[in-house]
């Protein structure tokens, strides 16, 4: 019994410091720039809609199309909302998931439920920035039938989707200096040979959100309403 007990009592202890080292981790993110954020949104003429678990929506007047968004890796997920705002603006459904910890690799499946939230959607996407996108990657290469097109912002794609019949389209900043090139080119052969990659000259990592700058990034020489309006509006157009 004492042996018994001693097994326990090292499983609770490592079982306490494996979730301690993950609070830690993870309490230290990157915080929305509610200032620049309300700059951004001055007004109330899109829907803004807060789902039971977090999650926002942007839900403009008329749309057929709707985008899943998984968050970069420890960002708050509501430093995203000007380019959810931006995408309604564009007439196309938005919905920001929140993630736990701000960690999409904790919920990859968060995606199950938006489609039933939102019946009158007719065709679906998923879109992520940085560790987001590697996530929404990996989902829609176990649910390809559920979505038509996948949107990688700074991020790559671990998952193999060339025999899916999803469309990809990838963009990033030519100063970005924190998504790791090499293994970009790397997993490039996992995406199908119709993908669609643009490069944001002047655009850095953090520019796809507002949560300030991001260490490690390069010095974007392109202001981030610039650069947020600019992907909304490449993201637009590559859904209709």
């Amino acid at each position: 019994m004492r042996k018994i007990a001693k097994i326990l009592l090292s499983v609770v202890l490592i079982l306490a410091i494996s979730f301690g080292a993950l609070y830690i981790y993870a309490s230290d993110y990157y915080r929305a720039d509610t200032e620049a954020i309300a700059a951004f949104l001055p007004d109330a003429s899109i829907e803004r809609r807060e789902l039971p678990d977090g999650s926002v929506a942007y839900v403009p007047d008329s749309y057929t199309a709707g985008v899943v968004f998984y968050p970069g890796g420890k960002v708050e997920h509501t430093a995203y909302e000007p380019l959810m705002r931006a995408l309604a603006d564009y007439g196309v459904l938005a919905v920001l998931v929140k993630m736990p910890f701000n960690l999409a690799v904790l919920r990859i499946n968060a995606a199950d439920k938006v489609p039933d939230i939102f019946p009158e959607v007719e065709h679906w996407y998923m879109a992520g920035h940085s560790l987001g996108g590697s996530m929404a990657a990996s989902y829609i290469a176990k649910n390809s039938e559920r979505f038509d097109g996948l949107i990688l912002l700074a991020a790559y794609s671990t998952a193999n989707l060339t025999a899916t019949d999803v469309r990809v389209m990838s963009i990033y900043g030519s100063r970005d200096g924190v998504m790791n090139r090499e293994k970009y080119n790397e997993y490039l052969g996992n995406l199908p040979s119709s993908l669609e990659e643009y490069v944001i000259d002047g655009g850095n990592h953090a520019g796809f959100g507002m949560y300030g700058e991001q260490e490690g990034d390069g010095k974007a020489t392109l202001d981030r309403y610039d650069q947020i309006n600019m992907s909304a509006q490449m993201i637009a157009d590559f859904i209709k």
